[in-house]
């Protein structure tokens, strides 16, 4: 499955080994699935990571904090947008994820956040996924 995990989905995977989003990318290690980002998502999943908040919740140090990092991007098959179709969601934060979702040609994008996303992902042929549902896909 090809799919683009949202900043959220990574920083969980930090903050709780063992959970969903954790398994998704054991799952992207293994071959099972292929992570999508474009240089915006990765520098996001860098700054976002690297907030002490997150740090310290995740009971990594710094150094720690960048080998996880470096690991997250080793497995991300990079994204280069080719067309823009903004605007389609509610917070034009997002919109950027959407674009990469796209030109990616991503089967899902795995959230948190499916309401900022609303139908617009859809009307792409892209589905908007938690991460349990994701590993479920993956499963089946």
């Amino acid at each position: 499955m090809r799919c683009l995990l949202d900043t959220n989905i990574v920083v969980a995977a930090m903050r709780s080994p063992t959970g969903a989003s954790a398994a998704l990318l054991a799952a992207a290690r293994h071959g099972e699935l292929t992570m999508l980002a474009n240089v915006a998502l990765a520098l996001e999943y860098e700054a976002t990571c690297r907030l002490d908040e997150h740090r310290r919740a995740s009971g990594l140090t710094s150094e720690e904090v960048d080998v996880f990092i470096d690991a997250v991007l080793a497995l991300v098959e990079p994204v280069e947008t080719h067309f823009i179709w903004r605007p389609q969601l509610r917070d034009p934060a997002d919109e950027w994820v959407l674009e990469a979702a796209v030109n990616g040609q991503a089967e899902a994008i795995v959230t948190f956040n499916r309401r900022d996303f609303g139908d617009a992902p859809r009307r792409f042929g892209v589905d908007l996924l938690l991460p349990a549902e994701a590993l479920q896909r993956i499963k089946a």
